[in-house]
């Protein structure tokens, strides 16, 4: 291969590499609004969920790349909860980093 072209196809990997990181990157402002009906259950201290019973966690200081998986694996069906595939059903891949941004950068105070 010739060392122009090579250089051309690895500069052209470094612009993608650089743009999907620049994506997934998520806006902890952005993510407190998208986040809002997520702290219905998640905010509350203490909170349990009625049925089936089970303690919902909250999430503030949670990595973010953990909310993203998660949120990923709702959406898919890979994890079974139908009030999370719900909620996760229509946000985007900017939506779950931003939301993720948030709580990443919250506490649980």
């Amino acid at each position: 291969m010739k060392k122009g072209i090579l250089s051309q196809l690895l500069l052209g990997a470094f612009l993608t590499g650089l743009a999907a990181t620049a994506t997934a990157a998520g806006d902890a402002s952005a993510g407190e609004t998208k986040a809002i009906p997520c702290l219905g259950c998640h905010g509350i201290p203490g909170y349990f969920n009625v049925y089936p019973t089970y303690h919902v966690p909250r999430v503030g200081g949670q990595h973010a790349q953990y909310i993203v998986d998660a949120l990923k694996a709702y959406k898919s069906g890979a994890r079974g909860h139908r009030t999370m595939r719900a909620q996760a059903a229509s946000l985007t891949e900017q939506d779950m980093a931003d939301i993720a941004a948030y709580f990443a950068a919250a506490t649980n105070d």
